[in-house]
């Protein structure tokens, strides 16, 4: 086989996939970037707190950007300890600033991270914790959303001139991925963009959890 034009990729610095990261509003996001890009290209997996920490780590950021049951503070208290024991533990420069990534995240955006805890991102970056609804009062039964969303999320009729009796559209949550797409094709902006209903309270969860300060 030629190799004539083979060119061997090089690996991603660490301050290159910290500046990818930042690029997100959303620190729940920016940490999710950050953890999924580490392990796939500058990790070296040859210290436990560094290869076993951020693989845990990676499991816990996952679960505060879903709707997955059960998160609560003890997520967030667990991403702290991991953070702290990559500062001390890791043996090489990456992971232990990887773990400097996670705790400043964790320390700097307090606020916005413990929404996640209640199933809101602020931001809205993390799909799974938006909720597309469409305002009766002012949605004209074009079809314009239901012709673009490809996951059949839209439920209605296109009306018809000089026919009546038609209900305004509906988004079918079930089948919404959060693409957003229909917010950008509506022309009367009838589709408005909100956080998922908390389904668990997490109060005394958030309450209980006190941040580690290094």
């Amino acid at each position: 086989m030629s190799t004539e034009n083979y060119v061997e990729e090089k690996p991603k610095k660490l301050k290159d996939i910290r500046k990818e990261a930042e690029e997100r509003a959303c620190p729940v996001q920016q940490m999710q970037y950050f953890i999924d890009e580490f392990l796939d290209k500058p990790m070296c997996g040859k210290c436990y707190p560094c290869a076993l920490g951020t693989g845990e780590a990676q499991i816990r950021v996952a679960r505060l950007a879903s709707r997955e049951a059960g998160v609560d503070g003890r997520d967030l208290d667990l991403l702290m300890r991991i953070g702290d024991n990559m500062v001390r533990g890791s043996l090489c420069k990456r992971g232990k600033d990887t773990g400097e990534f996670i705790l400043e995240l964790l320390e700097n955006s307090r606020d916005e991270i413990m929404e996640h805890v209640s199933r809101s991102c602020p931001s809205r970056e993390c799909k799974s914790l938006v909720r597309y609804e469409i305002v009766p009062e002012l949605c004209t039964m074009c079809g314009e959303c239901k012709k673009v969303c490809r996951y059949n999320a839209v439920l209605g009729e296109t009306r018809k001139p000089y026919f009546t009796g038609y209900q305004p559209f509906e988004i079918r949550l079930k089948r919404c991925t959060g693409c957003g797409e229909c917010v950008d094709v509506c022309p009367e902006g009838a589709i408005v963009v909100g956080s998922n209903p908390r389904k668990e309270d997490h109060s005394q969860d958030i309450r209980r959890f006190e941040w580690v300060s290094r």
